[in-house]
């Protein structure tokens, strides 16, 4: 993997959806102070991801990764990272009981603050600024001070990334993620009164908690029911930022890429002799490859061979990205290219980016239904097709926004004003992404007595 590589390689490469700093010196100041930091993630914890995403290529679990789009500085708090942590555990207990197999769990959190832009310039007010790129490159606010490039801004996407890590980790082993608990919070969910269809699965939950406290199994002597792995992620897009976090991990002498657990290539960047796909393919980390329309079987074939030469399970997650609608075009050339080469690979449904419209209100927004059908297609072709479905990548929030318009308190195009916080794409509300988890258990249930049926 590293043969012939340097974590610098990139640099000599075609870069795009990058800034242009006007201040070089300060730039090469922040890599050198980043160099010194230490790393985010440790390899260990990459490697222990790969093992478990091998397993997700195999049928024997499923990935649920999610979290905001872009990650903002002035909406930093405790509160929204428990949110946001919170619903993903519900999320994942719903899919564990419906897959009946383990579920992976990876935050867009701790690192995602860069973004790729459609253009490089936008107008607002009837003024033309440089594109807001997220709170890692630039700022949110139409003024030309604030649009410009500042690499200090890396200094403080680390620390507010190493917070976010130090109180993730402690909900993860500190008792707050029992089952138990996470169930019990669902319930209040399961309650509503639109929902009678997720209250039967709820309750079937319920049962099988309550035998297991009865016979003696819970969070108090089994340590896997009140603690959890959880991971980070986020999109490799500032190269600067990656490389000076890169680190060689002193078990394997191998480079890891020390911002996060899981880095993804976006479907922006995925040029074979680009800078992104040079960097990602020399750090040991799993690695997610964006997948839209334009992908072409030869790129992908060739995109394989770049990133997972060795063919090694866990390390390459496709993330198909497509559209409501347009699922049955593109994946199935996709899904037969990974079979013809062989490759060991985690299918992934991303039903957020090929599904944003805008409103007549004038916002962007995505539409609940579209984001379903484009799950509900993703299976049925994997399914066509003999591949494993192996896992969901969803953009959302803790927050109670509106930003996504449908789901069962559903949220209209006039609701899209009255909690549109994002500062990029829009994102399901904690009651969209537990509906969804709960339409995606249904599923995964359907597809598990398929193959039982096939088995017969």
């Amino acid at each position: 993997m590293t043969l012939g590589w340097n974590k610098s390689d990139w640099r000599n490469m075609p870069r795009i959806q990058m800034p242009d700093y006007p201040d070089q010196d300060a730039l090469h100041a922040v890599e050198a102070q980043l160099a010194k930091f230490p790393p985010l993630v440790f390899a260990g914890e990459a490697r222990k991801l790969k093992k478990q995403l091998a397993e997700a290529g195999a049928g024997r679990a499923f990935l649920l990764q999610g979290g905001d789009c872009a990650e903002s500085f002035s909406e930093f708090s405790a509160d929204n990272i428990r949110d946001t942590y919170k619903v993903l555990l519900q999320m994942a207990v719903v899919l564990t009981f419906g897959a009946k197999v383990p579920v992976i769990k990876i935050g867009r959190m701790a690192g995602q603050f860069a973004k790729p832009r459609s253009a490089p310039t936008e107008v607002i007010g009837g003024v033309e600024y440089p594109s807001y790129r997220g709170d890692i490159i630039n700022g949110f606010d139409a003024t030309e001070e604030s649009r410009r490039p500042d690499p200090n801004r890396m200094l403080q996407a680390y620390t507010q990334a190493a917070a976010s890590l130090n109180l993730l980790r402690a909900f993860s082993m500190g008792g707050y993620a029992d089952i138990h608990r996470v169930h019990s919070w669902t319930l209040g969910f399961a309650e509503y009164d639109k929902v009678e269809r997720y209250k039967a699965l709820s309750d079937r939950i319920s049962d099988a908690l309550d035998f297991m406290r009865a016979a003696g199994v819970d969070g108090g002597n089994v340590h896997q029911l009140s603690t959890v792995d959880f991971y980070t992620s986020h999109e490799a897009l500032l190269l600067e930022y990656e490389e000076a976090l890169c680190r060689i991990d002193s078990t394997t002498g191998l480079p890891v890429a020390g911002s996060g657990h899981m880095i993804w290539i976006g479907d922006r960047t995925r040029q074979v002799d680009g800078a992104h796909v040079n960097f990602c393919r020399g750090v040991q980390n799993p690695i997610g490859l964006k997948c839209g329309p334009s992908m072409s079987t030869d790129d992908l074939k060739k995109l394989l061979r770049l990133l997972n030469p060795e063919n090694e399970p866990g390390r390459l997650t496709l993330i198909a990205r497509f559209g409501a609608g347009k699922v049955g075009d593109h994946l199935p050339r996709l899904v037969r290219a990974v079979q013809e080469e062989g490759a060991n690979v985690v299918w992934s449904c991303d039903p957020m980016h090929g599904n944003t419209i805008k409103a007549a209100s004038g916002y962007k927004t995505r539409p609940f239904d579209s984001v379903l059908r484009e799950v509900r297609e993703f299976f049925a072709v994997h399914n066509a097709e003999g591949s494993i479905p192996g896992g969901v990548h969803f953009e959302m929030t803790g927050q109670d926004v509106t930003e996504c318009t449908g789901g069962l308190r559903a949220v209209s195009d006039e609701d899209l004003s009255d909690r549109y916080h994002t500062a990029c794409d829009p994102r399901l509300n904690a009651s969209q992404s537990l509906e969804l988890a709960f339409l995606v258990a249904e599923e995964l249930s359907a597809q598990r007595e398929r193959l039982r049926a096939v088995a017969g």
